[in-house]
């Protein structure tokens, strides 16, 4: 997705996207593109049975949670609190709804509509300080 490599080039450290699909609806492939655009030469694969996979690129490391498939956060939760502590850190998450409380009002939400067997319609909503990632803005 060139977009991703887009918003990716554009990322700092520190920020946190929520990614909202329903299930095939393109999110890891958006993670792919972020990470490219971030500079990372790791192959990025789905976190859907891990929960949690990393990417490194320089001084930052993109951390992507998948939240799919638990229904009480456990410990997960204070790891995830500890990740968003390191400015280095870019945090995307998937299916974020039962770590919700703990994640910044100020993150880049990013709603992924299929709109054909390749095609995707992007709708974003971010804060004023987040502005800055996406393009044509």
């Amino acid at each position: 997705m060139q977009l991703a490599e887009q918003i990716g080039r554009r990322l700092k450290g520190g920020e946190v996207i929520e990614l909202i699909s329903d299930l095939g609806g393109g999110k890891t492939s958006f993670v792919r593109g972020l990470a490219k655009g971030l500079g990372s030469n790791d192959i990025v694969h789905s976190p859907s049975f891990t929960i949690s996979n990393q990417y490194q690129a320089g001084k930052l490391t993109l951390h992507h949670l998948d939240f799919y498939r638990l229904d009480e956060p456990g410990l997960i939760k204070d790891e995830v609190a500890e990740i968003l502590t390191n400015p280095n850190n870019i945090v995307v998450v998937e299916w974020a709804g039962i770590i919700k409380d703990i994640l910044p009002t100020h993150c880049l939400s990013i709603y992924i509509k299929p709109t054909g067997e390749t095609a995707r319609s992007l709708t974003f909503e971010y804060p004023k300080t987040l502005k800055y990632l996406i393009p044509n803005s």
